[in-house]
């Protein structure tokens, strides 16, 4: 599960409802303070059992880096829902989602960033499109990769699967909630509260996806894209000396964060962001060359 530390919304964000032709998804819309313009837009994709909020951290600092951001929830979780009234949780459908949202905003290409399962649809999106420059600017796949996930990990969503068609999410409440690092009251009612709005559906084809993704680097690593990975460590879900092969195989940019453990977005923000904006800025340089 992601992990939270503080629900603190940066005071220049808006909650809103994007209306794409696929459906309507829930995002955190963040520009820059003032009258400055966006010199680049991001959308970050969260995790198995996760939502926008898991990037609260570094909103404020994206966007003081003159970034506009939006950090979606996506089909079956949190305050989407469903987002249309038969909704597909396949991965190509849940990956055609996002270059439906960017297509919505018309902010000209992003730069994507998914996170752990997130990573898993951020890649099927970029290389079901092409790489298509005129939605993607960039591709960083946060403490994801190559493939499935890792043998201890996958014990724990076999368990998931096992139980999911019989129990309800309230009765597994006490079985996925974090006991490792104790949060405020606050933010326990709020992964609560998350956990029970996701779709069963949703959980349980995540988890499927996780436990058969294929390795597509090489297939990845062809494609003409920008590319960055960042592995926060340590990590039992997908293995950092794996992530970091995967870096290298793709000629991407890799940032290790130490301590940042599975979720370096939340523990080690400000080493993020500025890893992501670091790549980012590469980018645009390399595109005025």
């Amino acid at each position: 599960m992601s992990q939270l530390l503080t629900l603190e919304v940066p005071d220049n964000a808006r909650l809103v409802r994007l209306e794409t032709e696929r459906g309507v998804f829930a995002a955190l819309d963040v520009a820059p303070r003032g009258d400055t313009r966006p010199r680049a837009t991001a959308l970050l994709v969260p995790g198995f059992m996760g939502s926008k909020e898991d990037f609260l951290p570094l909103l404020s600092g994206l966007s003081d880096g003159d970034v506009r951001v939006l950090a979606i929830d996506g089909r079956g979780q949190y305050e989407t829902g469903t987002a249309s009234p038969e909704p597909s949780y396949s991965r190509d459908d849940l990956a055609g989602d996002l270059a439906a949202i960017v297509r919505h905003i018309d902010a000209g290409p992003v730069h994507l960033v998914g996170h752990s399962y997130g990573g898993i649809l951020a890649r099927a999106a970029v290389l079901n499109t092409e790489a298509d420059p005129s939605l993607w600017a960039s591709l960083t796949l946060m403490n994801f990769g190559p493939a499935a996930v890792s043998a201890g990990q996958e014990k724990r969503l076999r368990l998931l699967l096992s139980v999911i068609d019989s129990m309800t999410l309230a009765e597994l409440w006490p079985f996925v909630r974090s006991s490792d690092s104790p949060a405020p009251d606050d933010v326990e009612v709020f992964m609560e509260r998350r956990w029970l709005s996701n779709s069963p559906a949703q959980l349980a084809a995540a988890a499927e996806h996780m436990l058969t993704e294929p390795d597509e680097t090489s297939e990845l690593a062809r494609l003409t894209l920008p590319k960055a990975v960042v592995s926060g460590t340590p990590d039992e879900t997908w293995p950092p000396e794996g992530v970091e092969q995967m870096a290298r195989d793709l000629d991407a940019r890799f940032s290790r964060i130490e301590d940042g453990g599975h979720s370096p977005n939340v523990h080690k923000p400000a080493e993020t962001v500025c890893a992501l904006l670091d790549f980012w800025l590469s980018c645009r340089a390399a595109t005025t060359v």
